[in-house]
């Protein structure tokens, strides 16, 4: 008797008479498409937003629903990873009343870097400016300004302008006075070094923009100085 599962020519036109019944799959090639079509089901997922997962949710066989919740849930997670590494994105203006609880209890891990600073006083200006783009830069450190005598009562000017940097509600470094931040020349590179050096900041900066200048303005001084064989030379 011929076995009608052998794969010949003639079990197939009879399966397509219908005078034989459909060939059956082995265990594990039905293992082997279930797979495969789960494995779609899980692209189709993938490729989806939050929004596109609701709006297709009735299209879905019940034997899906497991799959599409926690592929919902992933995507959660990932937008709620996304929120707290993007939380800062700018500088925020404070009081004295807000310090303990925007500096002292910023929150876990949360680097926090604090100018005080007086309007009208130019480096202060400049310093505000560049803290603007390092926010940008440096989203997930929580840069805030604020006025010196709103913040700290009586706080001397010539203290300004004041950095302070802190992590977890500890203080990390502190820039106190004109002096420290090299006046007007400072570049909004160099206060990204001096940061990184607290640890307020990852820079990709390769070395001290600061160094640059300075060998850029010693390699100038020599040039420009006279050698000694010139000045021998001047004498005669």
């Amino acid at each position: 008797m011929q076995d009608p599962n052998a794969d010949t020519e003639w079990n197939d036109i009879l399966r397509k008479k219908g005078i034989l019944p459909p060939k059956e799959t082995p265990a594990e090639e039905e293992e082997e498409e279930q797979l495969h079509q789960a494995q779609s089901v899980v692209k189709t997922y993938e490729s989806m937003t939050l929004e596109e997962l609701e709006e297709n949710e009735d299209e879905f066989g019940e034997e899906d629903e497991l799959a599409m919740e926690m592929y919902r849930q992933k995507r959660l997670a990932e937008w709620k990873a996304n929120q707290l590494k993007n939380r800062f994105v700018e500088v925020s203006e404070i009081s004295g009343q807000d310090y303990v609880q925007e500096v002292n209890k910023a929150g876990a891990g949360i680097w926090v870097v604090l100018h005080l600073y007086k309007p009208g006083i130019p480096l202060c200006t400049l310093i505000n400016q560049h803290l603007s783009q390092l926010a940008r830069k440096f989203p997930q450190t929580k840069f805030l300004k604020s006025i010196s005598n709103t913040c700290i009562p009586n706080y001397p000017d010539h203290n300004l302008p004041t950095i302070f940097v802190y992590h977890e509600g500890e203080m990390k470094a502190q820039f106190i006075g004109p002096l420290v931040f090299g006046g007007m020349n400072l570049s909004c590179d160099e206060l990204e070094w001096r940061l990184s050096e607290s640890g307020a900041v990852q820079t990709d900066l390769e070395e001290n923009p600061r160094k640059q200048i300075q060998d850029q303005l010693l390699t100038s001084i020599r040039c420009s100085a006279p050698s000694r064989r010139d000045e021998d030379s001047d004498e005669d």
